[in-house]
């Protein structure tokens, strides 16, 4: 992949993109199995690539700039803003949104934060594109003084964008490097952005999380269905769950799947995807995984975890060694803590494994991996 930016030394987001594709998946693999200490025994799977450009479905967009100029990308070591509306890392129907969205900024008059000065109202514009090429459009504010000028002008972005499906604000007000904040204004009657998987609609509310990959991300949930379904699991439970990608994926007749998820907003996606396919035998369960798991008077024939780059934790890590669980199914988007936990679970061996370019020209990963107690 050429890009301009990276070229011109504006934008380094991506690190590796100088190194030859071929080349990062292999530095990629052998990291990830040098911190796993390499165990032997293990069978490593093909590594999942990507597409070299065009992959990812969320661009969190800075904006800077004035009412007038306004920049959507990145902010410089100033806190000045550096417009990426040409980034090639989106497919066409996210990059489409970026000027008209821009012009929607000038038209509302949508005042750009300014990080140095700490004035102004319009922080971030964030926008995903379903793989179907629909969109949902987040305006991250600090107050909701334009709300009403934005409702007002909205059915013109709409015009100007056919293809924006859900839209909303959300309230920021903090002076801190946090993107979002906790209230949701809704803007649209449709709430839910369907990610189309593997046969499957994923409802997307605007604060849920959702793999950045969605080709990759389908690729990580077959594999974990073929683990599962060679294993003829009939319960499991998917901690740490998001909208339930694993879950909804998991779902059979005859067997039994929970999922846990601490954001409601996405326990409420869950289970609008299981009603909308008629999955069988599904329960999401809003609430913290570890307590579910400490809870718990039985435990299923598989559990999966897919948490965050800091891992699951020394105590969710020793209930999964004490619980006698037979398989572990561990997605992990860090090796570092991958490694951290799997100390503390020494009965569940590592027997299969497979890295995913969830994150191409960028030292970023994704490892799925098969735990069994031995």
């Amino acid at each position: 992949m050429r890009c301009g930016y990276f070229d011109a030394g504006v934008c380094r987001s991506c690190t590796l993109l100088a190194q030859p594709y071929p080349e990062q998946l292999a530095a990629q693999e052998r990291h990830v199995r040098a911190v796993l200490g390499d165990p032997p025994g293990v069978t490593w799977l093909p590594t999942v690539t990507s597409a070299a450009a065009g992959f990812r479905n969320k661009a969190k967009m800075v904006v800077a700039g004035t009412v007038e100029a306004p920049t959507l990308g990145i902010l410089d070591g100033h806190g000045h803003g550096v417009d990426l509306q040409g980034c090639p890392l989106y497919p066409p129907a996210v990059s489409a949104a970026f000027s008209p969205l821009a012009d929607f900024v000038t038209r509302a008059r949508l005042t750009p934060y300014d990080v140095p000065t700490r004035t102004g109202e319009l922080k971030h514009v964030l926008v995903t594109g379903s793989p179907d090429g629909e969109l949902m459009v987040r305006f991250v504010l600090r107050s909701t003084e334009a709300l009403a000028r934005i409702r007002k002008h909205l059915p013109r972005l709409q015009t100007d964008l056919p293809h924006l499906v859900v839209a909303s604000v959300n309230v920021q007000p903090a002076h801190a490097a946090v993107l979002e904040g906790e209230r949701e204004i809704p803007l649209t009657a449709r709430e839910t952005l369907r990610m189309h998987v593997n046969g499957l609609d994923l409802h997307l509310r605007p604060r849920s999380f959702f793999q950045t990959n969605t080709e990759v991300a389908a690729a990580l949930y077959r594999q974990a269905l073929a683990w599962a379904d060679e294993a003829a699991v009939t319960s499991a439970w998917d901690l740490y769950c998001g909208v339930g990608g694993f879950a909804l994926h998991l779902a059979r007749a005859g067997r039994q799947v929970v999922g846990v998820e601490a954001s409601a907003e996405a326990v409420v996606s869950a289970e609008l995807t299981a009603r909308d396919a008629g999955l069988p035998g599904t329960r999401f369960v809003a609430g913290d995984a570890t307590a579910f798991a400490l809870d718990a008077t039985d435990v299923p024939d598989l559990v999966v975890v897919n948490p965050p780059r800091r891992g699951l934790g020394e105590p969710l890590s020793r209930w999964l060694e004490a619980s006698g669980v037979p398989r572990v199914l561990y997605s992990s988007c860090h090796a570092g803590s991958l490694a951290r936990d799997l100390a503390h679970m020494p009965s569940l061996r590592l027997v299969r494994a497979q890295v995913l370019d969830m994150f191409p020209h960028t030292a970023h990963h994704e490892v799925l991996t098969l735990l069994e107690r031995s």
